[in-house]
């Protein structure tokens, strides 16, 4: 006999997790128990805030493609973590979190901390339940690891009445995962796309997505490279194709390259792969026609529920990333010049103009670009500082970028902290804005209790970057809440038990980062950037001249 948390957590450790994410509750106090016996099997990685483990659950499942788990208590826990939720949900990434719940006998009375979880998040996450009968557990959990690493990945919220949680059952637990096998394309299909590619004289293939294999992503390329048609990279999935090919050509995001916005628009075939087309990747819905765009659009994705659902194809396909890629034959066209072309923009679009700031970030980012590990895991929160990581930093095949397509700010730090629990190893680079750093700044004490500890860049302009920047384009010359007084971010580093250091000047930046290489405990380096900095290429006093100049002002 065992109890649900017992079963719960056994199941959980036969599924294949290994680390929990999370902050401790009473509701769930069976949970924790049983994680004393799985510890070095399954882990509870203690977290300072909620909405910071369900963070990391959320990077880890992007990171790895398991599920990343999380545990938190009912109430106003999992209303902190419903960001962590929400931006799982929008990078298509496989998570699960179990929440306390009130127990059964009390359940519709308003109790203590009580929420309808199915209610509150039906609409954030791919799946919610709640668990009533312990010998349900093994079903219902292996439906949720099912529901979220299948089809379109996805968080998954699970409720966990405490009573249920201390009742005993002979029941047994989980032995394993199921093995489902991804949709595969119709071969009538991929040779309609191959056709529609090779009449094509301007083709571009668009993909995204976190749930390639490595076969997947090299079958991807070596399509690419031996069609030479130029590939762009959805909104923050750079990673996922070799950006030193010479058929990469750029992301399609936030702050879009005009040359990428070109690309789009002028072609006149598309094959988007494992994309789902979110407002950043279109350009606000403007770069494709809604619902049936100019171009000739061939989407592919694992889930069905994601043809059709905006822009009509004139070719879908549900079939997975990998199988597709696998299936795909070399197509040929008189579209070199146009590839060729496509490549130059991008190549010519990450080098920076000199920035007006104290620490220049256009050299910093060149400088990590050319010195970091092939394997380097760089991760960033929201603000109009992610654009360095984003748009200046190049992935190679073993690089990974995880960086929220929820614009959430406070992401980076937990997100780091995540890769390197994964990847103790390896060098983790968070690029953080000094108001995105503050959003999940006591994770740092996550860090250092779990030894991993990333690497910190805080761009520090005393600015709120990306408001500031809409409202002097909207009201300009009317700063209003955009500017913020921080702490001292070395000496709080250093409270934390990590090395921290403000770095004043471009010519400082390389010693200390050296210095932040070496520490055993990570490290925050506080770079002083100037408001004025606020785009690579266009400063905030210019931006506020044209907004007058257009309002017909001095």
């Amino acid at each position: 006999m065992r109890n649900g948390g017992q079963l719960l957590v056994e199941s959980l450790v036969a599924l294949g997790a290994t680390k929990g994410f999370g902050v401790p509750g009473e509701s769930y106090l069976a949970v924790l128990d049983a994680l004393h016996d799985t510890r070095g099997k399954l882990d509870f990685v203690l977290c300072r805030n909620e909405g910071g483990a369900a963070f990391m659950a959320a990077a880890w499942g992007k990171l790895t493609g398991s599920p990343g788990i999380c545990f938190v208590t009912r109430g106003p826990g999992v209303t902190n973590a419903s960001i962590g939720i929400h931006t799982a949900m929008q990078d298509s990434a496989p998570m699960i979190i179990f929440v306390g719940q009130v127990g059964t006998d009390m359940r519709d009375r308003e109790a203590f901390q009580e929420i309808d979880y199915r209610a509150m998040f039906g609409t954030v996450a791919k799946w919610a339940v709640e668990i009533d009968q312990v010998e349900r557990v093994p079903e219902l959990l292996a439906r949720a690891w099912t529901t979220a690493t299948t089809g379109r990945p996805g968080p998954v919220v699970v409720a966990l009445p405490e009573d249920m949680l201390t009742s005993l059952t002979d029941k047994a637990p989980l032995a394993g995962p199921a093995e489902i096998a991804a949709p595969m394309p119709d071969m009538g299909a991929v040779e309609k796309a191959r056709a529609l590619l090779s009449g094509a004289e301007r083709p571009v293939i668009l993909m995204g997505g976190c749930n390639w294999s490595d076969t997947g992503q090299k079958a991807m390329q070596d399509f690419a490279e031996s069609s030479d048609i130029p590939v762009l990279a959805a909104f923050r999935y750079q990673d996922q194709f070799d950006n030193s090919s010479p058929v990469y050509a750029g992301e399609a995001g936030v702050g879009m390259p005009p040359h990428v916005k070109r690309i789009v628009k002028e072609a006149d075939v598309i094959l988007a792969i494992n994309v789902r087309f979110g407002e950043m990747t279109t350009d606000g819905y403007t770069l494709l026609e809604v619902p049936v765009p100019t171009q000739t659009l061939i989407h592919v994705h694992g889930s069905d529920r994601e043809i059709g659902k905006i822009y009509q194809p004139d070719l879908g396909i549900h079939a997975g990333p990998d199988g597709f890629a696998v299936a795909l034959a070399p197509v040929s066209g008189g579209w070199g010049v146009w590839r060729a072309q496509a490549r130059a923009d991008f190549e010519a679009s990450i080098e920076a103009p000199a920035q007006p700031s104290p620490v220049d970030m256009g050299v910093v980012t060149k400088t990590l670009r050319e010195s970091l590990p092939e394997d380097a895991i760089i991760t960033n929160g929201a603000g109009n500082f992610a654009v360095w990581p984003n748009k200046f930093y190049t992935f190679g095949p073993k690089a990974r970028l995880l960086a929220p397509q929820s614009g959430a700010m406070g992401y980076g730090v937990p997100a780091a902290i995540a890769a390197k629990v994964a990847h103790p190893e390896r060098t983790v680079v968070c690029f953080a804005g000094d108001g995105d750093f503050q959003m999940t700044s006591g994770e740092l004490a996550t860090a250092v209790q779990a030894g991993a500890c990333p690497i910190i860049l805080i761009l520090n302009n005393g600015i709120y970057g990306t408001i500031r920047a809409h409202q002097e384009r909207t009201y300009p010359a009317r700063v209003s809440g955009t500017t913020m007084q921080s702490p001292d971010f070395a000496a709080l580093a250093q409270a934390y038990g990590m090395h921290g250091e403000r770095v004043e000047t471009t010519a400082d930046f390389d010693a200390a980062f050296e210095r932040a290489l070496a520490s055993d405990t990570g490290a925050v380096l506080d770079l002083v950037t100037s408001p004025e900095a606020l785009t690579p290429r266009q400063t905030l006093s210019d931006m506020r001249a044209a907004a007058l100049a257009a309002q017909g002002k001095d």
